[in-house]
């Protein structure tokens, strides 16, 4: 028996989307690791490869590897009845003919049942080469699909080129020509370099006893076995500092005779659980910007052992381009006389295109 809950149906749905493209009917090979897909266009020009690993459904069980018959755009087509955010749970019998498909959604209690049926599908499982490819890319999957759909409006093939410059895309047409360059970024490398040169700038907003201590710190660097001694030194500086914001206090608002220590006590346990949660906010904006730079949308990344130049069709490419909706970012991966690599990976798992290179097209 077969049976595996996705928690969103527009997994599925946009993981269809790029297949279908190429293929019309495959079978989904399920097995104790997950579900995969791999078939071939007719022209044999491309291939595509689809893995859901296990841990990316809430719920899976599979007693023994079994095939899935299904035409591509018949499932499509059931899948269009779920919500995106629907709960989709696929089941199949041992050697059954139909595959049930059940759409939970999140915020009622609708529950949508459909039977599909399934098609015996005679194909052999292409193996897939381990290759070192000499040029390794990685961008956002947006930009990938906007250039192809641009590039597109001029010719049908397009030319990629990549060096340590960068990635350049180009094509010819009789109307015009045209070509996009993208250069490598780095943020987490801009983002160490600001602050850097933010520390070794320093900020007039630091208060005069850690500037004191900062001081202390460049002495205390020529004293061997000086870092105890610091350490010493820090505690004396922050405790007059301490004591001074209570004398304060204490002069403005001097405290009534009949309050118990137990109750001053509680009074600074309140401030300072004040002036913590004051701070927190700060932190936690400044965590999430740290977060956004890592994540950053705009990142491109080159990996060059030797340049590669080479044609495509686009109109392969833009199929390709239709899984842009499962991750922000697509890795395109080439080598000399070796078909191109074009990967989305998600959090449920990946997608793969593979696709020959033109011949004599320069």
């Amino acid at each position: 028996m077969f049976e595996a809950k996705l928690q969103a149906a527009n997994v599925i749905k946009k993981v269809l989307e790029g297949a279908l493209e190429l293929v019309t009917d495959a079978n989904f090979e399920c097995n104790d690791e997950g579900l995969s897909l791999q078939a071939m266009d007719n022209s044999h020009v491309a291939l595509v490869s689809v893995r859901l690993e296990k841990d990316g459904f809430k719920a899976y069980r599979c007693d023994h590897t079994m095939p899935l018959g299904v035409n591509l755009g018949s499932l499509t087509k059931v899948l269009k009845c779920a919500k995106d955010d629907d709960e989709v749970t696929l089941k199949a019998e041992d050697n059954a003919d139909v595959l049930n498909l059940r759409f939970e959604a999140k915020n009622t209690d609708r529950v949508a049942e459909y039977e599909m049926k399934l098609m015996d599908i005679d194909t052999d499982t292409l193996g897939i080469p381990d290759t070192e490819y000499d040029c390794k890319v990685t961008m956002p999957s947006a930009e990938f699909a906007r250039i192809c759909r641009e590039l597109a409006q001029l010719g049908e093939s397009v030319r990629i080129e990549v060096n340590k410059e960068g990635i350049r895309f180009a094509s010819e047409g009789e109307i015009a020509n045209g070509s996009v360059l993208l250069k490598p970024t780095d943020a987490a490398h801009n983002r160490y370099e600001a602050e850097r040169k933010s520390k070794s700038n320093g900020s007039s907003k630091k208060p005069k006893v850690k500037k004191e201590q900062d001081a202390e710190d460049a002495d205390m660097e020529e004293d061997d076995g000086g870092s105890i001694k610091e350490d010493n030194e820090e505690e004396e500086v922050d405790k007059p500092a301490k004591g001074s914001d209570d004398e304060e206090e204490a002069s403005k608002e001097p405290e009534p005779e009949s309050e118990s220590e137990e109750e001053s006590e509680s009074k600074k346990r309140k401030r300072k659980a004040a002036a913590d949660k004051g701070k927190s906010p700060k932190k936690a904006k400044k965590a999430k910007k740290g977060d956004e730079s890592d994540n950053d949308e705009n990142t491109v990344s080159i990996s060059v052992t030797q340049a590669v130049t080479l044609s495509f069709s686009l109109k392969y490419l833009i199929n390709f381009s239709k899984s842009t909706g499962l991750c922000s970012h697509v890795e395109l991966k080439l080598s000399s006389d070796v078909p191109l690599l074009v990967a989305y990976v998600f959090e449920q798992g990946s997608i793969q295109y593979y696709l020959a290179p033109k011949i004599g097209d320069e």
